[in-house]
Order: structure tokens, then C-alpha cells, then sequence
């Protein structure tokens, strides 16, 4: 009796998981079709996106292939680009190639100058000082997408050309956030292949007197209420010059020597771009440093110009209101031939 009762239990038991496991097995086979009906809909979801992106490889190499360049290096090609603007068509000018190159310089250092002769060259397109905006430089992902929206030739300003720009670029200074992030900058130039202008001053102590006067107006506003970094004319050169800075003679060798340390860890930054430096003072007595810009650039020869007036020409004595003191600092110092020097 007791067997049989073992026996029934049992085989109660048997009848109970038998008739789970129809349960069970219907709960495997949902979560497989579950998960067959969700890998479906995300490759048809990222297949559109797929097919736009390997349709926009294939045309962009398509617009290579099809491009015939002449009296090309082999070692320029990978600097050649051929953007495709998302606010207009370069049409006939698709197959003209296009340069990149940015700026590096500092406040004062003849940059704003500089850059009005590059834009004197039909050819080129240099769009100022982007970087001044701080929202631009806020973090690296603004900086990088500022960059992608210039050199896609997005980026409208006075500076903009056409759609035959053969180089494009803009000026940046190095206290705009780009000390900071040079690691990803650098990074961002070699993959994109932009080459770098460094442009500094030899004479730092004139780019001081420069610095201090340029603030001095930003307040005091001389020409008729405004402020003006760059003038057009003698007259109003004259008024600016007008003004002689005093300098803190305590501080002097100290931000002179952190003005020349500035521009050495940026050139040591960014060695390994292509590259070329330049100074504000071989611009202004060599003109042969113009056509060294034009070929480093790969252009057309062009004579370039530029309409802004030189505000500080005279000797530094007759511009810094303490000279005597300035003088006596610097004097025996490696600093000394600033006095002097133009």
C-alpha cells in the first residue's frame, strides 16, 4: 500500500512537470522570436544610415578619381582637399582643391595685418579670429566642430571667398584655448592635414608698448568714441600714437620672458605639422617672405597688400613714458637689443 501510494505520488509529480514544461518552453520560444523581431529592426534602422555614409565615401571618392591634377608633388596630395559644403554647391569648382591652414600667433603681433594680405590673394580665405568668441573654445568638441565647419567651408564671414578657394583657414591665439588643448589640436591637424603658421614678433618690447596702448583705447576711445585695433590712415595713426604706456619695470623681464617661453612651447607643440614661422618684422623689410608664404601655402604667385597703416613707427624712446627706467632694467640683459631694434 505504501509502494503504491510512493508510486502515485511520483507519478503525480512526473503529470506536474509535464505539464510545466509546455509552459516553460513557450516562454524560451517567445524570448527567441523577442530578440530575433529586435536584431531585425535594428539592422534595418542602422542600414539607412550605413548606406548614407558608404554613399558619401563612394561619392567623395569618385570626386578624387575624376579630378585631373597637374604639376602635383606626390607629398602634397594627402594636404589636398575637396570639401563639400552643406549650404551651397562648389559645382564647376569641385575638383579645385582646397588647402587648410591655421594661424598661430599672439595679440599684437601683426596678425590682423598679416591676414588682410592673405585675403588680398583672390585665392585665399583666412576668417579671422574665430577663437575669440569663448563659446567657440569652451571645451575641445566646440573647438573641433568650429574647425569642421571652416575648413567644410561652411563658415561665412568678410574673409569669404568663393567656390574656388584654394586655401582656407583662419588665425588663433594661443591664449584662446589652444595652449590648453594642444594635444587634441595637434591630433586634429595631422588627421585633417592642416598646415600651421606660427606668426610672432621678434621685438617683444614693441609688442608690449602695442598691447598697452590697444588697451588704453579700448577705454579711452580717441578716434570720435571708438575703439580701433587697426587704422586705414595716417591721421588716425597719429591720433593712436599719440599715447605713451608706462611699463611696470618690476614685472618687465618677467612677462618678457613669459611672452618668449609662450611662443617656444607652441612651436615644440605643434612640431610635427607641417609648419612654417614667420616673424611681423622680416614681413615688413622682406618682401621675399610674402612669396615664401604663397609657395608654403602652394599658391599662385599674387602681389599681395594691404590697406592698414602702421600706428607705432617711431623710435621706442619717444613712445614709453618711463624710457629711462625701461632702459636701465633691460641693459646688460638678453632683452637689450629690444631698446633699440625696430
Amino acid at each position: 500500500m505504501i509502494e503504491q501510494i510512493f508510486i502515485l505520488k511520483k507519478d503525480s509529480m512526473y503529470i506536474k512537470s509535464i505539464k510545466k514544461f509546455p509552459s516553460t518552453l513557450k516562454l524560451v520560444v517567445l524570448a527567441m522570436v523577442a530578440t530575433c523581431v529586435l536584431y531585425i529592426c535594428s539592422v534595418n534602422f542602422e542600414k539607412p544610415a550605413r548606406i548614407r555614409a558608404n554613399s558619401k565615401l563612394l561619392e567623395l571618392r569618385v570626386i578624387n578619381q575624376s579630378c585631373q591634377l597637374s604639376n602635383v608633388e606626390e607629398w602634397e596630395v594627402p594636404f589636398l582637399h575637396y570639401p563639400q559644403p552643406k549650404t551651397y554647391n562648389r559645382e564647376e569648382c569641385a575638383c579645385n582643391p582646397v588647402r587648410f591652414f591655421t594661424i598661430l600667433t599672439m595679440q599684437r603681433s601683426g596678425s590682423g595685418w598679416f591676414e588682410t594680405l592673405l585675403n588680398s590673394h583672390m585665392n585665399v580665405s583666412s576668417n579671422g579670429e574665430i577663437f575669440g568668441v569663448v563659446k567657440r573654445r569652451e571645451n575641445v568638441s566646440s573647438i573641433l566642430k568650429t574647425m569642421d565647419v571652416v575648413f567644410n567651408l561652411d563658415w561665412f564671414s568678410g574673409a569669404s571667398k568663393n567656390e574656388c578657394s584654394a586655401a582656407v583657414g583662419y588665425k588663433w591665439m594661443l591664449n584662446q584655448g589652444l595652449m590648453e588643448h594642444h594635444k587634441e589640436i595637434v591630433e586634429y591637424f595631422e588627421r585633417r592635414k592642416v598646415s600651421t603658421i606660427f606668426l610672432f614678433r621678434r621685438n617683444l618690447l614693441r609688442r608690449m608698448v602695442s598691447v598697452l596702448a590697444n588697451s588704453y583705447d579700448k577705454n579711452a576711445k580717441p578716434l570720435n568714441g571708438t575703439h580701433k585695433s587697426h587704422v586705414h590712415s595716417t591721421l588716425e595713426a597719429g591720433i593712436l600714437a599719440k599715447y605713451r604706456p608706462w611699463i611696470n619695470t618690476t614685472l618687465l623681464m618677467t612677462e618678457l620672458k613669459q611672452t618668449e617661453d609662450t611662443a617656444a612651447k607652441a612651436i615644440e607643440y605643434f612640431n610635427n605639422t607641417r609648419h612654417i614661422v614667420l616673424y611681423y618684422e622680416d614681413l615688413i623689410k622682406n618682401s621675399t617672405k610674402l612669396k615664401d608664404v604663397q609657395e608654403f601655402l602652394r599658391l599662385p604667385y599674387r602681389d599681395m597688400h594691404s590697406r592698414q597703416v602702421k600706428i607705432h613707427t617711431a623710435p621706442l624712446w619717444k613712445q614709453i613714458e618711463n624710457w629711462d627706467e625701461v632702459q636701465k632694467t633691460l641693459r646688460g640683459t638678453a632683452y637689450q637689443n629690444f631698446l633699440f631694434s625696430d
